[in-house]
């Protein structure tokens, strides 16, 4: 499907289907990269995932959950130890504060199971929209939103389907041209696209799938 460059909308609906199936054949089985067994873990794992790398996090999270593997057993840990093991994803006070606090009210309110609401997620202490939506759509496979981290931001702008730089407001824009069916599989194609080619400083232009349909002004090549 070949989209003419300055001559559609940014955001028409046969340019996004184009961004969209190019990104599908890209990666056809692409998953969430936090090592999880389940929802509890994937929601640690994503609460120690802010501002930090999923690597990291991967390295941190067996012996988080090989000592607190459930939800209880975190809600009873002492913060101290749970600050030693998280120390190394960075703001880990405030994360072991989080992931205590999420274990608590797991255990108290939804008798140890996470729940599958968006409105219920959020009533989890470090738990904001990305961190929901990560756990709905990647372990319930529920599509209530778009995830939003830095590469879906970064892409989305490059690839002009939002000018918004407030997360919210461009989960919004997302959710408007992105068919429902497309929300989980995008952020997570995205977030492997912006890591392996579409990368922050000097993006690999020449091997994307997408600069055909891109007119980014930090464009490092053009086949145009």
């Amino acid at each position: 499907m070949k989209i003419a460059k300055r001559t559609v909308k940014p955001t028409d609906p046969a340019r996004v289907a184009a961004i969209l199936a190019e990104l599908r054949k890209a990666y056809p089985d692409v998953v969430c990269a936090l090592i999880h067994k389940n929802a509890w873990e994937l929601t640690v794992a994503t609460i120690l995932s802010a501002q930090c790398t999923d690597v990291r996090v991967n390295l941190v999270t067996p012996a988080l959950f090989k000592a607190f593997p459930t939800p209880k057993a975190m809600a009873a840990a002492s913060l101290p130890e749970l600050e030693e093991l998280v120390r190394t994803t960075g703001f880990f006070r405030a994360k072991a504060k989080n992931i205590k606090g999420a274990a608590r009210v797991v255990t108290e309110e939804f008798g140890g199971k996470v729940p599958q609401t968006m409105e219920e997620m959020l009533r989890l202490p470090g738990v904001a929209r990305k961190t929901a939506n990560v756990v709905l759509g990647s372990w319930y496979g529920i599509a209530v939103g778009v995830v939003v981290d830095t590469h879906v931001m970064r892409l989305s702008r490059r690839l002009e389907l939002t000018k918004n730089t407030a997360p919210v407001k461009v989960e919004k824009d997302l959710m408007k041209i992105l068919p429902p069916d497309r929300w989980i599989a995008f952020s997570h194609e995205l977030i492997h696209h912006g890591r392996q080619v579409c990368v922050a400083r000097k993006p690999r232009c020449v091997d994307c799938s997408l600069e055909r349909l891109c007119n980014s002004g930090d464009k490092t090549w053009s086949s145009a």
